[in-house]
């Protein structure tokens, strides 16, 4: 079974904020050969109404991202897109746990000092 991904991103780590984030990653994974595709999509400006309307469009399955207001959260939900909020790491630890079927809302990928884990 393939899984369409929408994960937004700051640089190499997952954003902070899902209404001000202008780069995402699409990716689909294989449940036996892990990712199979990826691509990076830079958009014009930060809209959360344009995420929703990029992962829709694109038929995402499951969208990673950091904070989330409730409207956009219970929006996508109606919508039967799965939302795993709250995470914060490096974007490469998140692909390597989403892959393992392990990534959850709240996931912090760092230690205390700050260090990926």
């Amino acid at each position: 079974m393939e899984r369409r991904i929408l994960i937004t991103v700051a640089k190499d780590e997952i954003a902070p904020r899902f209404d001000l984030t202008t780069e995402v990653l699409l990716i689909t994974l294989s449940a036996t050969e892990g990712i199979i595709s990826r691509k990076s999509f830079l958009l014009a400006h930060a809209s959360g109404d344009e995420l929703c309307d990029l992962a829709l469009s694109r038929d995402m399955g499951v969208i990673v991202c950091g904070a989330i207001e409730d409207e956009y959260y219970h929006y996508l939900r109606w919508k039967r897109i799965e939302v795993i909020d709250s995470v914060m790491g490096p974007l490469e630890r998140v692909l390597d746990r989403l892959s393992t079927g392990q990534l959850a809302s709240g996931d912090i990928l760092y230690d205390r000092a700050g260090v990926p884990t």
